[in-house]
């Protein structure tokens, strides 16, 4: 069974940086890709990064030059590094892989 725990997030002042990590366990970490979501009350939950099994990286718009998804084979973790944080930004982070379910997410909230 694979287990995803997001970790990270925090009230943070407008123009900020946070970085989220998650750790997974139960699968293959270093052969498969990641991804990063998030989702606000009353919207769908929304596509954010990716990064492949070799390291290539796809990123929403919204957030492109200004987050950066990484992973740590060697301890089973992907991190998404968030700087000049937008109130726009603010919403629940949920990392994801093949062959696992939403987990609990982590909050960020980017406010004065």
């Amino acid at each position: 069974q694979v287990r995803l725990v997001e970790s990270g997030g925090d009230l943070v002042q407008p123009g900020g940086s946070l970085r989220l990590s998650c750790s997974s366990s139960g699968t293959k970490f270093s052969m498969n890709a990641m991804g990063w979501y998030r989702q606000t009350p009353g919207k769908p939950r929304e596509f954010v990064a990716h990064i492949t099994a070799h390291g290539s990286t796809n990123y929403a718009d919204s957030v492109r030059g200004r987050f950066t998804i990484s992973r740590d084979s060697a301890n089973n973790t992907v991190y998404l590094q968030m700087n000049r944080l937008k109130p726009e930004d603010t919403a629940v982070y949920y990392c994801m892989t093949v062959g696992a379910s939403w987990g609990q997410g982590t909050r960020v909230t980017v406010s004065s």
